[in-house]
C-alpha cells in the first residue's frame, strides 16, 4: 500500500516501503552512509569557508545543483510543478532550506566550529517535535517528551561547556535561527504536495537558493578574496554532489525500502558523525563535556524518534 513520506529537508513524496526483514544489512548500511555523508557537509563547508565567503559558495553551489537536478528531472520525463500554490510551496522550501538555514549556518561556520554547527543542525528533528507539539499538530507520547529533555539538555550541556572559550554567540544564534527555519519549512511542507517529482522538487528549491543568494553574495561579498586553491576546489564539489545530491537519494531509497519512520532514526549518528569528522579533518577540540552532550543528544533524539515508529 503506497504511504506518503516525509524526507529530512521537508519534502513529501509517495512512497512504497517494503515489508521489513528481521535483519536488513543493506538498509543499515544505507542508514549509516546517510548519517555520515550528511553530517560531513559542515565540515567540508568549513574547509571551502577558508578561501572563499559563504553566501558566494552558496549562491554557485544551489545554481549548479539546482540545474543538474532539474536536467535530471526533465531527462526521466519529470513535469514542471502545476499551479500556483506547488510553486508556493517549493520557493517556500527553497527559502527556508537554502537561503535561510544553510544560510545563515555558512554565515555562522565563519566563527564556529564545524562541529559545533553539526549538533545544533542535528536536533532538527527536536525542533520538529517541539514545534509540532506546541502548535497542535502532533501528539507527544512520553518517550517522546524524554528524548525532548534529553536532546535539548545535551546541546544546552555543550554550548554552557563552551561559553567560557571563544565561542561566539552571534554565530550561534545564527545557527539556531537557521535550525529554526528548516524547522519551519519541513512542518509547511509536511502534510502537502508539491505537485512534482523527487528530482524536480530538489532542482527547484535549491534553485531559489542560488537566485536569492547571489545578489546578497554581490552586495555583501564583492571585494571579498578568493583563493582558488585544491582544498577548496575538492570542498566545493564534495559539498555539491555529496552531502547535496548523493545523499538525498540514499535517503529517500531507504524511505522506500523501511519506511519514513524506521529510516528517521539514522539521524541518531548525525552529532556523533558530525563532531567525529570535524575532529578528525580540522583538528577541532574534543573535551569530555562534548562527548557526553553528542552522547545524550544522540539518545533523546533516537528516543523521539522510536516514539514516533511506535
Amino acid at each position: 500500500m503506497d504511504s506518503k513520506s516525509t524526507a529530512g529537508n521537508g519534502v513529501r513524496v509517495r512512497l512504497s516501503p517494503r515489508a521489513p526483514a528481521a535483519f536488513d544489512l543493506v538498509a543499515v548500511l544505507m542508514g549509516v552512509s546517510f548519517a555520515f555523508m550528511w553530517s560531513s557537509a559542515f565540515t567540508s563547508a568549513k574547509i571551502a569557508l577558508e578561501y572563499a565567503p559563504p553566501f558566494a559558495i552558496l549562491a554557485v553551489r544551489f545554481l549548479l545543483s539546482g540545474a543538474i537536478a532539474v536536467t535530471a528531472a526533465r531527462l526521466l520525463g519529470q513535469r514542471w510543478p502545476m499551479g500556483a500554490e506547488h510553486w508556493r510551496r517549493i520557493i517556500i522550501l527553497g527559502l527556508c532550506q537554502n537561503s535561510l538555514y544553510l544560510g545563515l549556518f555558512f554565515l555562522a561556520m565563519t566563527t564556529v566550529p564545524a562541529g559545533l554547527a553539526a549538533i545544533i543542525a542535528s536536533s532538527l528533528p527536536l525542533v520538529v517535535a517541539t514545534a509540532g507539539a506546541l502548535l497542535g499538530k502532533d501528539r507527544l507520547a512520553p518517550l517522546a517528551i524524554i528524548g525532548l529533555v534529553l536532546g535539548f539538555g545535551g546541546v544546552v550541556l555543550i554550548v554552557l561547556d563552551r561559553l567560557g572559550g571563544d565561542l561566539d554567540l552571534l554565530g550561534l544564534a545564527y545557527c539556531l535561527i537557521g535550525v529554526v527555519a528548516l524547522a519551519t519549512a519541513t512542518l509547511i511542507v509536511r502534510h502537502a504536495e508539491l505537485g512534482s517529482g523527487l528530482w524536480m522538487v530538489v532542482g527547484l528549491q535549491m534553485l531559489v537558493g542560488g537566485v536569492t543568494l547571489a545578489p546578497v553574495a554581490l552586495w555583501l561579498e564583492h571585494d571579498a578574496t578568493v583563493t582558488f586553491t585544491t582544498p577548496l576546489v575538492l570542498a566545493f564539489l564534495y559539498t555539491t554532489f555529496i552531502p547535496g545530491i548523493a545523499a538525498t537519494l540514499v535517503w529517500f531509497s531507504l524511505i522506500r525500502r523501511i519506511g519514513a519512520a524506521q529510516a528517521s532514526a539514522y539521524h541518531f549518528l548525525n552529532p556523533a558523525f558530525g563532531v567525529a569528522v570535524a575532529w578528525v579533518l580540522l583538528g577541532e577540540a574534543l573535551g569530555p563535556f562534548d562527548i557526553l552532550g553528542v552522547v545524550i543528544v544522540a539518545v533523546g533524539i533516537l528516543l523521539v524518534q522510536r516514539a514516533r515508529v511506535a
